[in-house]
């Protein structure tokens, strides 16, 4: 908000800031793509009505208004502004902050302050605003690119409200690309299927959006109309949101996994695909795939784990590109192989009953007596050599004593564990029959 001592910008500066800056909303209600929050129902909205604001952390992707939003919410609260970045601050910065905040509360106006990258201070600055907050110095809008549960202190996050930004979707950047044709009092000079893709382009960023549309202006002639083809030159190409560390390289992992689970296999090469080109290590993907082989199909197909190793090696031997194409082959394999999570339940369960049970001593029949003290304590006696009995079976006990037979494996009655299954069961039975 501008006052008589903000320096006045002139008129050839103003058009010279980049399209994006010069079409910030002026209102809540010019806001696109955050209905949710800042529609007439919107949770914001309904804040400002009832005159009185909460700290709070704004969390979503790049582009989608969390900085303009808190900008807009300190005007129309009537509170002063400040903004911090965490890149670029430490304890001495939010020290100053914290002063004049207070200062300012003493002459009866309070502080909304913003501090962007809120994530990356460190747990013993983000402890520092607790005691602002709770004396009502600040409040606190913090905005963040990654999951807050995870990046931000517990007690940080039980004195403030998250509100989730959304992606834009193609609906509000065509109405930003809209704003910006007013504005610049021209159209874009796209035809239908090029403006379709500057929007896929933008990604869901509403800034990138209208950065794209001022770089087709900038380089578009006198009545020249571009297509996608051209549009592709001029812009080249902008990276997709992915960050090999945080939140979008978890989510098409989760995606990927889940779609391979659920024997989805155009799905799963999509999210494939969407790491590929993200730039993600394809090592990394080739790892997961043996994960995936080995949780949820194990016995069901046992050849899964094979093709999924293979194709890993694969890759590792042919590198990028053609190296992506095995791995694609064992991504689309185990989508549609069975599915079996019994191994993987039986191994919980084993690896459980090892910790709860303790050193537990195997039955002394089917341990070795290489000395005679230990022939002597028993050990070997009674052991049966299952080559010598009928059926190649003895149907010995082989738990330890005092914990009992137990059952982990549980194959169910399909593909590969079908012979499985029925093998245990006559083993079972003829257990039975010999210990009776």
């Amino acid at each position: 908000m501008s006052d008589l001592f903000s320096p006045v910008e002139p008129p050839e500066m103003a058009s010279a800031r980049p399209l994006a800056d010069r079409l910030r909303p002026r209102g809540l209600a010019e806001v696109t793509g955050q209905e949710h929050l800042t529609g007439a129902d919107g949770a914001l909205t309904r804040m400002i009505a009832s005159g009185s604001l909460g700290s709070m952390i704004f969390w979503g992707p790049p582009g989608t208004g969390k900085t303009t939003v808190a900008r807009l919410l300190s005007g129309e609260a009537g509170l002063a502004f400040e903004q911090i970045s965490a890149i670029f601050s430490g304890v001495a910065d939010l020290k100053k902050v914290f002063e004049s905040a207070r200062a300012r509360r003493m002459s009866g106006r309070q502080t909304l302050l913003f501090v962007d990258e809120i994530h990356r201070f460190n747990r013993a600055q983000q402890d520092s605003f607790l005691p602002v907050m709770e004396d009502g110095t600040v409040i606190l809008v913090g905005a963040t690119t990654e999951n807050p549960s995870f990046e931000l202190n517990a007690a940080l996050l039980s004195r403030a409200r998250v509100l989730t930004f959304k992606p834009h979707d193609e609906t509000s950047l065509e109405e930003l690309l809209t704003r910006a044709e007013q504005a610049e009092g021209k159209p874009l000079p796209l035809d239908a299927d090029a403006r379709g893709s500057l929007i896929r382009m933008a990604d869901g960023d509403g800034r990138a959006v209208l950065t794209l549309a001022e770089e087709v202006w900038r380089a578009a002639r006198q009545d020249e109309v571009f297509d996608t083809e051209a549009l592709r030159e001029i812009v080249q190409r902008r990276a997709p949101v992915y960050d090999k560390g945080q939140d979008g390289h978890y989510n098409l992992i989760s995606a990927l996994h889940k779609s391979v689970r659920g024997s989805d296999p155009d799905a799963a090469l999509y999210y494939l695909c969407r790491m590929f080109d993200a730039g993600e290590d394809p090592l990394y993907i080739g790892r997961r795939l043996v994960r995936m082989a080995v949780e949820d199909i194990g016995l069901a197909d046992p050849q899964a784990l094979v093709i999924c190793n293979a194709a890993k090696d694969a890759y590792d031997y042919l590198g990028s590109p053609e190296g992506e194409l095995a791995l694609a082959q064992a991504c689309v394999y185990v989508a549609t192989a069975p599915k079996s999570n019994a191994l993987y339940t039986a191994y919980k369960g084993a690896m459980r009953a090892a910790k709860e049970n303790g050193s537990l001593l195997p039955p002394k029949h089917i341990l070795n007596a290489p000395t005679k003290l230990m022939k002597g304590e028993g050990y070997g006696d009674g052991y049966r050599y299952d080559h010598d009995e009928p059926d190649a079976f003895s149907g010995q006990d082989y738990f330890p004593e005092k914990m009992g037979r137990k059952t982990f494996y549980d194959p169910p009655e399909r593909g590969f564990e079908r012979d499985i299954r029925k093998r245990l069961e006559w083993w079972a039975k003829l257990r039975r029959e010999r210990n009776s």
